[in-house]
Protein backbone atom coordinates (compact mmCIF):
# COMPACT_ATOMS: atom_id res chain seq x y z
CA UNK A 1 0.00 0.00 0.00
CA UNK A 2 1.22 3.47 -0.78
CA UNK A 3 1.81 6.37 1.62
CA UNK A 4 -1.11 8.37 0.21
CA UNK A 5 -4.38 8.53 2.11
CA UNK A 6 -5.15 5.09 3.42
CA UNK A 7 -8.82 5.64 2.54
CA UNK A 8 -9.84 8.05 -0.20
CA UNK A 9 -13.55 8.31 -1.08
CA UNK A 10 -14.65 10.67 -3.83
CA UNK A 11 -18.20 11.58 -4.85
CA UNK A 12 -19.71 8.24 -3.75
CA UNK A 13 -23.41 7.74 -4.39
CA UNK A 14 -25.59 4.77 -3.45
CA UNK A 15 -29.31 4.16 -3.81
CA UNK A 16 -31.53 1.31 -2.76
CA UNK A 17 -34.51 1.54 -5.06
CA UNK A 18 -35.81 5.11 -4.80
CA UNK A 19 -34.05 5.78 -1.50
CA UNK A 20 -30.84 7.77 -1.76
CA UNK A 21 -28.54 6.54 0.98
CA UNK A 22 -25.23 8.16 -0.01
CA UNK A 23 -25.07 11.37 -2.00
CA UNK A 24 -21.68 12.72 -3.08
CA UNK A 25 -19.68 11.46 -0.10
CA UNK A 26 -16.05 12.61 0.04
CA UNK A 27 -13.68 11.40 2.75
CA UNK A 28 -9.90 11.21 3.05
CA UNK A 29 -8.31 9.28 5.92
CA UNK A 30 -4.51 9.53 6.19
CA UNK A 31 -2.46 6.54 7.31
CA UNK A 32 -2.19 6.26 11.09
CA UNK A 33 -5.35 8.27 11.75
CA UNK A 34 -8.30 7.08 13.80
CA UNK A 35 -11.50 8.38 12.27
CA UNK A 36 -15.04 8.09 13.64
CA UNK A 37 -18.08 8.17 11.40
CA UNK A 38 -21.07 9.54 13.32
CA UNK A 39 -24.68 10.08 12.31
CA UNK A 40 -28.30 9.39 13.13
CA UNK A 41 -29.97 6.08 12.28
CA UNK A 42 -30.43 5.80 8.54
CA UNK A 43 -27.71 8.34 7.71
CA UNK A 44 -25.75 5.80 5.64
CA UNK A 45 -22.89 4.90 7.99
CA UNK A 46 -23.25 1.16 7.50
CA UNK A 47 -23.70 1.54 3.75
CA UNK A 48 -20.51 3.62 3.55
CA UNK A 49 -18.61 1.00 5.57
CA UNK A 50 -19.93 -1.70 3.22
CA UNK A 51 -18.78 0.35 0.21
CA UNK A 52 -15.30 0.88 1.70
CA UNK A 53 -14.97 -2.82 2.57
CA UNK A 54 -16.01 -3.88 -0.93
CA UNK A 55 -19.18 -5.64 0.22
CA UNK A 56 -21.39 -3.12 -1.63
CA UNK A 57 -20.61 -1.45 -4.94
CA UNK A 58 -21.28 2.30 -5.16
CA UNK A 59 -23.59 3.51 -7.92
CA UNK A 60 -21.15 6.30 -8.69
CA UNK A 61 -17.85 7.61 -7.35
CA UNK A 62 -14.53 6.07 -6.42
CA UNK A 63 -13.01 4.36 -3.42
CA UNK A 64 -9.24 3.95 -3.15
CA UNK A 65 -7.45 2.12 -0.37
CA UNK A 66 -3.77 2.92 -0.07
CA UNK A 67 -3.88 4.51 -3.51
CA UNK A 68 -5.30 1.41 -5.23
CA UNK A 69 -8.77 1.49 -6.75
CA UNK A 70 -11.09 -0.74 -4.75
CA UNK A 71 -13.16 -1.39 -7.89
CA UNK A 72 -10.17 -2.69 -9.87
CA UNK A 73 -8.47 -4.63 -7.09
CA UNK A 74 -11.67 -6.36 -5.96
CA UNK A 75 -11.29 -9.37 -3.69
CA UNK A 76 -7.50 -9.03 -3.33
CA UNK A 77 -7.88 -5.62 -1.69
CA UNK A 78 -9.98 -7.11 1.12
CA UNK A 79 -6.79 -8.48 2.62
CA UNK A 80 -6.05 -4.88 3.66
CA UNK A 81 -9.30 -4.54 5.62
CA UNK A 82 -10.42 -5.96 8.94
CA UNK A 83 -14.17 -5.61 9.44
CA UNK A 84 -16.33 -6.01 12.52
CA UNK A 85 -19.92 -5.62 11.40
CA UNK A 86 -23.31 -5.88 13.09
CA UNK A 87 -23.26 -9.64 12.44
CA UNK A 88 -20.16 -11.11 14.10
CA UNK A 89 -19.44 -13.68 11.32
CA UNK A 90 -18.50 -16.38 13.83
CA UNK A 91 -19.30 -20.09 13.52
CA UNK A 92 -21.08 -21.30 16.67
CA UNK A 93 -20.15 -24.96 16.11
CA UNK A 94 -16.40 -24.19 16.11
CA UNK A 95 -14.17 -23.24 19.01
CA UNK A 96 -12.71 -19.75 19.17
CA UNK A 97 -9.38 -21.17 18.04
CA UNK A 98 -11.00 -23.12 15.17
CA UNK A 99 -12.87 -20.02 14.02
CA UNK A 100 -9.62 -18.10 13.75
CA UNK A 101 -7.84 -21.03 12.08
CA UNK A 102 -10.61 -21.09 9.45
CA UNK A 103 -10.18 -17.38 8.71
CA UNK A 104 -6.38 -17.73 8.76
CA UNK A 105 -6.71 -20.20 5.87
CA UNK A 106 -8.90 -17.71 3.97
CA UNK A 107 -6.15 -15.12 4.37
CA UNK A 108 -3.40 -17.62 3.44
CA UNK A 109 -1.55 -17.01 6.70
CA UNK A 110 1.44 -19.31 6.96
CA UNK A 111 1.91 -21.11 10.30
CA UNK A 112 -0.91 -19.11 11.94
CA UNK A 113 -0.76 -20.82 15.35
CA UNK A 114 1.32 -18.12 17.06
CA UNK A 115 -0.73 -15.31 15.52
CA UNK A 116 -4.00 -16.96 16.59
CA UNK A 117 -2.68 -17.32 20.15
CA UNK A 118 -1.55 -13.67 20.16
CA UNK A 119 -4.88 -12.22 19.00
CA UNK A 120 -6.85 -14.47 21.37
CA UNK A 121 -4.64 -13.21 24.19
CA UNK A 122 -5.09 -9.60 23.02
CA UNK A 123 -8.89 -9.91 23.31
CA UNK A 124 -8.66 -11.88 26.58
CA UNK A 125 -10.06 -15.13 25.13
CA UNK A 126 -6.97 -17.32 25.22
CA UNK A 127 -8.19 -19.27 28.26
CA UNK A 128 -11.46 -20.05 26.43
CA UNK A 129 -9.88 -20.77 23.04
CA UNK A 130 -10.98 -24.42 23.00
CA UNK A 131 -14.60 -23.74 24.03
CA UNK A 132 -17.30 -23.76 21.37
CA UNK A 133 -18.26 -20.26 20.30
CA UNK A 134 -21.91 -21.05 21.13
CA UNK A 135 -20.90 -21.09 24.82
CA UNK A 136 -19.49 -17.54 24.62
CA UNK A 137 -21.39 -14.52 25.94
CA UNK A 138 -22.37 -11.75 23.52
CA UNK A 139 -19.37 -9.71 24.65
CA UNK A 140 -17.02 -12.64 24.10
CA UNK A 141 -18.44 -13.14 20.59
CA UNK A 142 -17.74 -9.47 19.84
CA UNK A 143 -14.18 -9.87 21.11
CA UNK A 144 -13.74 -12.97 18.94
CA UNK A 145 -15.02 -10.94 15.97
CA UNK A 146 -12.37 -8.30 16.73
CA UNK A 147 -9.73 -11.05 16.91
CA UNK A 148 -10.90 -12.27 13.48
CA UNK A 149 -10.71 -8.73 12.10
CA UNK A 150 -7.13 -8.15 13.29
CA UNK A 151 -5.87 -11.69 12.63
CA UNK A 152 -4.24 -10.82 9.29
CA UNK A 153 -2.86 -7.50 10.64
CA UNK A 154 -4.75 -5.26 8.19
CA UNK A 155 -3.78 -1.60 7.82
CA UNK A 156 -7.48 -0.68 7.78
CA UNK A 157 -9.78 -1.73 10.61
CA UNK A 158 -13.49 -0.92 10.24
CA UNK A 159 -15.56 -1.22 13.42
Amino acid sequence: MSTENLIDIQNVHKRYGRKRVLRGVDLAVPSGRVTALLGVNGAGKTTLMRVVSGLTKPDRGTVALGGASAARAGHELRRYIGLVSHAPLIYDNLTGEENLAFFARLYDLEAPGERIAAVLDAVDLYARRRDLARTYSRGMIQRLAIARAILHDPPILLL
